[in-house]
């Protein structure tokens, strides 16, 4: 008998036998095909090359045409973004010019309020009525001025009280003049010269510092020029008689102060807001403490020969200038109302500064 296996065999046999027939078969169909198609297979060929150049040149015209709507897509996409953010430039300056016109509208009027509040005062001045009287520096920043009434006092110290150089005592006459309420605090300072020196900085009520005798005067002349009023530096009689207040004691509270009333010894250990403690009889504050005051004289080493009509006693050829009053570190003793001292023209202490006067006005 014939086995299963066997049987496989001779089925897998036929089967192949049977492909081989069929591909003979096709292999033939196709001859007699391209035999038959023989004579027409140059043109057929030749209609499948025209066919397929004619596509590759459709298919590059419709590559350029799709670059160039891209391109012009792209372009329409440049100029709306250009537009637009010239537009938004424009906006932004119009914007812009509208708050600068506001701000002069502004700047304008405070400056119109500025000019009737000075020339009101000049007209009072004019007039002999104006006593005591602000002075506007801008940016809310004022400087008061107190009349000071002419007059004549002892200037310097008896003998048995004081210093060698605060002798001999003298007469001196003083003409009215007008003095700063408090020293030059530091708001006032960097309003008019654009800078702060000093080492004790605080909210600009400070009194300024660190400022040389130079600096002083130049912030005077300043002053002046924008004012359009001499100020200037006190003369030494000027600022013992304005100190003094028609007082004959050593301290213009008498015959002496404490911690309570000026800022002196180290008993805050820096410097603190003008107008703390309280004035003396002209309405003047800190004239004792707090910081030493530049004066216009030069330094002399006593008053013999001393002018006695309280002009500024000046040689020109000294670089040592007259300081006054006591600062916060100095003993009790410098505070006293004659006490003098000096220092170089362009000498800076963190307990020096200064307060400024200008003429008064006279009654026509």
């Amino acid at each position: 008998m014939i086995s299963k296996r066997h049987l496989i065999l001779v089925f897998k046999i036929a089967s192949i036998l049977l492909l081989v027939y069929l591909a003979i078969l096709i292999i033939d169909g196709i001859t007699k095909i391209l035999l038959y198609f023989t004579p027409v297979l140059p043109y057929l060929v030749l209609f499948l090359t025209i066919c397929l150049v004619y596509y590759i040149k459709k298919a590059k015209r419709n590559s350029i045409n799709l670059e160039k709507d891209l391109v012009d897509s792209l372009n329409n996409y440049q100029n709306s973004i250009n537009k637009y953010q010239q537009q938004n430039q424009e906006l932004k300056l119009k914007q812009l010019r509208q708050s600068y016109q506001s701000q002069i509208r502004q700047l304008e009027q405070k400056l119109e309020q500025e000019r009737s509040q000075v020339a009101l005062k000049y007209q009072e001045r004019e007039k002999g009525q104006a006593q005591s009287f602000t002075e506007y520096l801008g940016n809310d920043v004022e400087l008061e001025m107190i009349a000071i009434p002419g007059g004549k006092f002892m200037m310097g110290s008896p003998e048995g009280e004081g210093e060698d150089n605060e002798r001999s005592q003298h007469e001196a006459t003083v003409q009215p003049f007008l003095m700063g309420k408090y020293p030059i605090t530091q708001a006032q300072y960097q309003q008019i010269m654009g800078i702060n020196y000093s080492y004790f900085k605080g909210n600009g009520q400070r009194p300024v510092e660190c400022v040389s005798w130079d600096e002083a005067v130049e912030f005077c002349q300043r002053l002046s020029k924008q004012i359009v009023q001499e100020y200037r530096l006190p003369t030494e009689a000027e600022w013992e008689y304005a100190c003094r207040a028609g007082t004959t004691t050593p301290y213009y509270f008498g015959e002496t102060i404490t911690d309570k009333l000026a800022n002196y010894g180290r008993n805050v250990g820096e410097t603190t807001a003008v107008g703390k403690y309280p004035p003396n009889a002209f309405g003047l504050y800190d004239m004792h403490g707090l910081v030493c005051e530049w004066c216009q004289d030069d330094w002399h080493d006593n008053y013999q020969d001393a002018p006695n009509d309280c002009q500024a006693w000046i040689l020109g050829n000294s670089s040592y200038r007259v300081i006054r009053s006591c600062s916060w570190y100095d003993d009790l003793v410098l505070c006293r109302s004659a006490f003098r001292s000096y220092s170089r023209r362009d000498g800076r202490g963190n307990g020096i500064g200064f307060r400024v006067v200008c003429v008064a006005p006279r009654a026509s």
